[in-house]
């Protein structure tokens, strides 16, 4: 091993004289280079600080937000899968501007034959095609979707002209609305609703063959107002897929028309809800209102089998009002079973409800419901008490989506009823990741379309804290460790999370899981829970019903925790470097009172005699000239050298003298960094009486040194061995460096991983 010079430790004056930084040689001249600082502050980055969103990451004095409010009726026809609606918007201009025309989002156009989602979709031949696919893709006959504008007029029936481009629709309203004003217009429409277990929508219908029901999860289902902030103006991003959505708060009331036989839930107060049940389910859900310890089945499985059978040609009305909300959906079937339980937050009553056909038990009817009452406590504990009156779980096959107060969620048992763990696992996960975005977005309102991490990432590390309180050890997917294959991957094929959603190679990583684990990282490693929680709250808080952006959530982070994050944003969030902290050396150091070649060296570089220095105590590495076997027999300093023994008991009481550590072994430990990222150092040091201890350097410590550092550790025990970060908090890719001496079980890691990790 190479050994370094030797290093020289005095107690008196000497390092005053500047003796450990020698005189640099003299060598050619290098250009000059901007800031090339893991450090930098993010100053270019991040956006000037203004009235609307301030420095310290709150909302500003004259921070604005538009609002929509919509009027609708919906008819769900069973018969023909299809949805007429009209609708009546009116628009808030909040902001300071006087507005010529509104933007409107019509995304089922995504699923329209002439979408351009079709032509910016570079794919080869898929894996296989089920026979409906393969007819809308090689046999001509793609599916009818997309929204069929019928009219657009204004609220005295006047015709305002509107321009469809793709999945926006620009409304070119009559005159000027301007700031502080409000206007009403309607608009009339139907289409077809997909077969989403074919098309992969978000949204659809599902239909059960042996029993040739439909079962309907619908959203996007209607004309939806655009966002306009002081950011960008008008949010008119195309929908594309990914990048979910960018929408304005309101109040809506919602007429929903469907078969008389089926059962619905969905966002907001079901204003006729006793109409709409049997005599015996409004009694079980008054039971429901006040049961706090289990679920009440309000519809039942006897009762959904018998349904099942009927297919009514009568309708009923569902009345329903949500006041405060991004959007609006709703799931109905005649095939739906509803059970429900009462919660207690912040002093009030909220219901946890699950819907689900026969297919979804005994699995659904055993976890749906609990896991809904255990997310809301720990969401809310987390980040600010739930808002609304009811959060729901709905069964959906292949489904994982989120909407104010309802979500999708898939998990199935087979139709024996068994089901394996990973399936319940499964479940578990989704259901607490949809109904957790019911903070992020639906309350605390990031837009999706661009910036996906701000729901995803957040939402998902809440997701970990509610699975490991949840069930501790539950299989989450989002620790710093899950993310390591992800980071060591094909650099080509990798952005920064800073990228706008629709553009990033995979989503699930990069949106999700790094954004997810950095916060994991954040909160058990570099701020600790305390200054976390109160900082992730503060965001919460301050941006619940707002509109947030990046620069917001750096902001706030920063401000509530007191701590300077920038080059943890710069790293984790603007970059696609890792993490690898690795021991590149150890070397052990004896003791003595005789200068060291080094020491003398210095001296005479500052023209000093090392001797008026003395008596002094100098560390030396063995392997060097300076040692001699004389050195090895001063093993204890408080006792082998009588002028620190002298000093001590000088200026220490016998009962200090008792407190002082008897430190007789010293270790220069040299940490590399052959990764990108700077990370704290967390090492744990074990000594050979089996006891263990753990060092923590701030990231501070690359400052100077991006490549590698050194630290000298003073013991009373003899190391055994040294390994760093021994619990997998930071997202090390390299595992093969992290321990001395080398585990032979590290070696074939470190092959794989050296070919693996492109540096």
């Amino acid at each position: 091993m190479k050994k370094i010079t030797l290093l020289f430790l005095s107690f008196l004056l000497i390092s005053s004289l500047g003796f450990a930084q020698q005189r640099p040689e003299k060598k050619e001249m290098q250009p000059g280079h901007y800031n090339i600082s893991k450090f930098k502050q993010l100053k270019e980055e991040l956006p000037t600080p203004n009235v609307y969103r301030t420095a310290s990451g709150a909302p500003g004095p004259n921070y604005y937000q538009q609002q929509a409010d919509y009027k609708m009726d919906i008819i769900l026809d069973d018969k023909n899968q299809k949805i007429s609606g009209e609708e009546t918007i009116t628009y808030h201009n909040n902001s300071p501007n006087d507005l010529e025309y509104l933007w409107v989002q019509l995304d089922q156009n995504i699923r329209a034959a002439n979408a351009i989602t079709n032509d910016v979709k570079a794919d080869g031949p898929g894996v296989f095609y089920n026979p409906s696919k393969f007819t809308q893709n090689f046999l001509g006959k793609p599916f009818d979707g997309g929204f069929k504008i019928q009219e657009v007029k204004d609220i005295n029936g006047n015709n305002i002209s509107y321009t469809i481009n793709n999945t926006m629709m620009r409304v070119d309203i009559p005159n000027t609305l301007k700031s502080g004003e409000k206007m009403s217009f309607r608009i009339k429409w139907w289409y077809n609703i997909p077969d989403y277990t074919i098309e992969r929508g978000r949204s659809g219908y599902e239909h059960f063959k042996k029993d040739g029901n439909n079962a309907y999860i619908i959203a996007q289902f209607y004309p939806r107002m655009a966002v306009y902030n002081d950011v960008e103006g008008w949010q008119t991003l195309q929908f594309l897929g990914r990048g979910e959505f960018a929408l304005p708060f309101g109040n809506f009331e919602v007429n929903i028309t469907t078969p008389a036989d089926h059962i619905l839930e969905g966002t907001g107060h079901i204003l006729n809800r006793k109409e709409m049940l049997t005599k015996q389910q409004w009694k079980r859900y008054e039971k429901a209102l006040k049961s706090f310890d289990k679920p009440v089945i309000v519809a039942t499985q006897e009762e959904a089998i018998a349904r099942e059978k009927g297919f009514s040609n009568k309708t009923k009305t569902w009345k329903m009002k949500a006041e405060n909300v991004r959007d609006f959906a709703f799931a109905t079937s005649r095939k739906y079973i509803l059970d429900m339980q009462a919660v207690k937050l912040g002093g009030k009553d909220v219901m946890a409800v699950s819907v689900y056909p026969k297919e979804g038990n005994p699995l659904w009817e055993e976890y749906s419901t609990k896991v809904v009452v255990h997310t809301l406590k720990s969401y809310s504990k987390h980040m600010f008490d739930y808002p609304y009156h009811k959060a729901i779980s709905v069964n959906a096959r292949q489904q994982g989506m989120e909407y104010p107060m309802i979500c999708w969620n898939f998990g199935r048992p087979k139709e024996d009823g068994t089901y394996s763990q990973r399936t319940r696992n499964g479940m578990i996960g989704v259901i607490i990741h949809e109904v957790g975005h019911n903070w992020f977005p639906m309350i605390v309102n990031s837009d999706e379309r661009q910036w996906g991490w701000m729901d995803e990432g957040l939402n998902t590390f809440a997701q970990l804290l509610t699975e490991q309180s949840f069930e501790p050890g539950f299989p989450s997917r989002a620790f710093p460790s899950n993310v390591t294959g992800y980071m060591s991957g094909d650099q080509s094929r990798i952005t920064p999370i800073m990228t706008q959603h629709d553009n990033v190679f995979n989503s699930g990583a990069n949106a999700y899981s790094k954004p997810a684990a950095g916060l994991y990282m954040l909160r058990e490693v570099i701020l600790g829970q305390e200054l976390f929680d109160k900082a992730f709250k503060t965001y919460a808080n301050r941006w619940k019903f707002k509109h947030p952006t990046p620069a917001d959530f750096f902001r706030t982070m920063e401000d509530a925790s007191g701590t300077d994050l920038d080059w943890f944003w710069r790293g984790w969030f603007y970059t696609t470097d890792y993490n690898d902290i690795g021991i590149k050396e150890v070397n052990k150091y004896v003791i003595t009172d005789k200068p060291t070649a080094r020491a003398k060296r210095m001296a005479k570089m500052y023209g000093v005699d090392v001797n008026q220095f003395l008596p002094a105590l100098f560390l030396v590495d063995p392997d060097s000239d300076d040692y001699t076997p004389e050195m090895a027999k001063n093993t204890d300093p408080l006792k082998d050298f009588k002028f620190l023994d002298d000093f001590l008991k000088e200026k220490y009481t016998p009962e200090e003298l008792k407190t002082l550590k008897n430190t007789k072994y010293f270790y220069e430990i040299v940490f590399e960094k052959p990764g990108g990222l700077v990370m704290p150092i967390i090492a744990e040091i074990v000594y050979k009486d089996g006891t263990k201890e753990q060092k923590y350097y701030p990231a501070e410590i690359w400052r100077f040194n991006d490549k590698e550092i050194k630290k000298l550790f003073a013991t009373d025990k003899e190391i055994k061995e040294i390994n760093i970060d021994p619990n997998k908090l930071t997202a090390d890719v390299d595992l093969s460096n992290n321990s001395w001496p080398k585990k032979k079980e590290d070696s074939q890691f470190d092959q794989y991983k050296k070919k693996k990790v492109s540096h």
